[in-house]
Order: structure tokens, then sequence, then C-alpha cells
């Protein structure tokens, strides 16, 4: 039997440490679902992992991408599969990890089956959001599918604009869709959660927005203006820093509203992994414990 590990948590839980620290325990690779650290020129902003990290262990998926390719979790889902087939030539052990979790769950479970979306209905909604922008795009979501608004990153206008297609197209909730039949799969994933109190997480996303500011989080993204359209760029740490470099903010709040945002982000990956998936909750510290929890399950 072949195991993938599933590392999944709110944004800086520690995912990347604790991936690096089982890749060497059981040496083996890392796929990254992070659907942001794809992306070559997106480095401070995601909080991609230092040089010094990617080479403490293999990387896959990580700057595999420029911010101008298309790349959608199906493509990614086809990749992750073919790479895992050929680490498990030599390996028992892979590791997945990332806080994208339709990403984790397209590799772990497929995607699931959704209809095809007319043209019709594409231009209804782009004239909504259009005319609207971000907020008519929450707005009609929370009317069609309320349940779906609880988990998805309200920031992230591709993610609203495909659930509302599938509400045009279906004349039901984009919701109802997700969580049908599982895929088959020749591994099985064993699902760790990175967990911390909200108070200790939040501190960490506080210290971790003002380390990527002193980095050069606002150089990166004056150098990204150009390609600021792109779904990559409709991201917390972008969208605040272009409005501010657009006037409509000043440099101490557009800083302040990533923090924000981050946090408003955290709490809907929180929400989602207690939705979906079978995770088991550790302390990132806790490291000895994980290990002897991933040594129990790969021995049943």
């Amino acid at each position: 039997m072949k195991f993938l590990i599933v590392i999944g948590g709110a944004t800086a839980t520690g995912k990347t440490t604790l991936a690096i620290q089982l890749a060497r325990y059981f040496d083996t690779g890392i796929l990254s679902a992070d659907s942001r650290q794809f992306y070559r020129e997106m480095s401070i902003g995601t909080a991609k992992p230092e040089p010094e990290e990617l080479a403490a262990a293999q990387h896959h998926f990580i700057d595999s991408l420029s911010v101008s390719d298309d790349f959608s979790v199906g493509d990614f889902e086809r990749e992750a599969l073919i790479l895992l087939d050929d680490i498990f030539k030599n390996r028992e052990i892979a590791i997945l990890v990332g806080g994208s979790g339709l990403f984790l769950r397209a590799v772990c479970e497929g995607l699931d089956t959704f209809p095809e979306i007319s043209k019709e209905t594409k231009h209804r909604v782009e004239s909504g959001e259009r005319s609207g922008g971000l907020a008519w795009l929450q707005n009609e979501l929370a009317l069609l599918d309320p349940e779906y608004l609880k988990i998805v990153d309200r920031q992230n206008p591709a993610r609203l604009r495909r659930a509302l297609e599938v509400c045009y197209e279906s004349g039901a909730p984009y919701s109802g869709f997700l969580g049908g039949d599982k895929a088959r799969r020749n591994f099985r994933c064993i699902y760790i959660l990175l967990d911390l109190p909200r108070a200790e997480l939040y501190d960490r996303i506080e210290q971790r927005v003002d380390l990527m500011i002193s980095a050069g989080l606002e150089e990166e993204a004056r150098a990204l203006i150009p390609f600021r359209h792109r779904p990559a760029l409709q991201t917390v740490g972008y969208e605040e820093l272009f409005d501010y470099f657009d006037g409509k903010t000043d440099r101490n709040t557009a800083i302040e509203k990533i923090k924000q945002h981050t946090r408003n982000y955290a709490k809907r990956q929180a929400t989602w992994f207690g939705k979906y998936g079978h995770w088991t909750p550790f302390h990132p510290d806790d490291r000895e414990q994980i290990v002897a929890f991933i040594e129990r399950k790969t021995k049943t």
C-alpha cells in the first residue's frame, strides 16, 4: 500500500516546515498544493519556501508557472497524479501540502462533476461583475448559495464567478454539487491538520505580513501591475497594494487591510477544513506525535 501524507491548515500554521521535516524523515518528495506558490513571479506575497528550505527536500509545483499561464485545479489533479505514480515507483510515502483545500481535495478524492456552462450564462455573470464588481458577486452568491459563501474565499472573484455560473446554469446551489462519489486512488491518504489557537495564529499572521513588507512585497507587487488582471494576482497581499498604488488608500491602511484580509482568509480556511476531509488536528510543534501517528497509520 502507498500512502500520501496530506498536510493542511490555515495560512501561517507552519505547513512548509512540517512538510520538510517529514520529507527528510521519510526520505520522500513534497507536492505543493498552494495554488499561488506555483507562480515564479509571486514569492514574497505567497510566503514561498526560502531557497534553503527548497534545497532541504525535493519540492514539486513551486515556481512551475508564470502568472501569464492558465492552470486549473483539473490540470493540477492530472499532473499531480502522474507525478505521484512516479514517486511511488521507488517510495512508499509521498507528501502533499497546502492551504488550498480544493487542490488538496482534487488529488485525494477527485473533482466533482458540474454542468457545462453556456455562453449566455457566462455573459450574465460577466455583465453583473462589470457593473457591480466583487461586491455584486458576493451578494449574488449570498442569495443563491449562502452555504458555499461560508467557506469560499470571498476575495477570490474566480471562485465566486464559477459558483454563480453553476447556480445559474443548473438552477441549484453550487454546494449541492460538492461531495459526490470519491474517485478511486491507488494510495491511501493520511490527513494531518495543523491547528493553532486563534490568538496565536493571528499573532503569526501579523508577524508574517510585517516580514513580507520588510522583504520587499511592495516592489514585488509593483512589478506585477501589468498582470494584475490575471486570476493569480487577485490575491490577498497584492490587491490591497494595487489599491494603494492607485491612490484609493494610503500605505498604512493597505498593510492593515492585508493583515485583516489574511485573518479573514485563515478563518475561511479553518471552516473548510472543518467541513471537508478526515483531518486529525495537531499543534505545529507536535512533530514527534505526528510522526508516531503516521507510522501507526501506515501499519494498519
